[in-house]
């Protein structure tokens, strides 16, 4: 494995926690204002590559505990689940519901957002764990 600079490492170990909840706050207002599933999860993504480049993609999955596979077909039942909301109610499908009180506003709009942020990061794991060398990529029978 290659080595990082002491100085690269340090910089990624304080820059991906704050890049990891830069990118959640990104998806929980992208409803309302700018931001949303999409950029937020190139945010995490980025984070992940980042964390890939320092340490090594065998940290990434350490620190993920679970493949890109799960987490894309999460992000894809989270989207069409988002979309029949809105028959539920009487709307058609992929229309926004919004379920507000005194306290919360919420909507299937997050649930869409929330989705698409769980796809985008999925497909950028795929690329960091693409980062190993071929010997080292563990698969279903473990590594080769």
């Amino acid at each position: 494995m290659m080595q990082s600079s002491l100085l690269f490492c340090t910089a990624t170990r304080l820059l991906v926690p704050l890049i990891l909840v830069l990118s959640v706050l990104l998806l929980v207002r992208g409803h309302d204002a700018a931001g949303g599933g999409f950029i937020a999860g190139l945010m995490a993504g980025a984070g992940f590559v980042l964390q890939g480049l320092a340490f090594g993609p065998d940290q990434v999955r350490r620190a993920t505990r679970v493949g890109p596979r799960p987490v894309i077909g999460a992000g894809v039942a989270l989207v069409a689940l988002s979309g029949f909301v809105g028959p539920l109610v009487g709307e058609p499908f992929l229309t926004g519901v919004w379920f507000e009180n005194a306290f919360i506003k919420l909507g299937s709009p997050i649930l869409f957002d929330t989705g698409i942020f769980l796809v985008v990061v999925g497909v950028l794991l795929v690329g960091v764990f693409g980062l190993a060398p071929r010997d080292e990529v563990p698969g279903p029978e473990g590594p080769r």
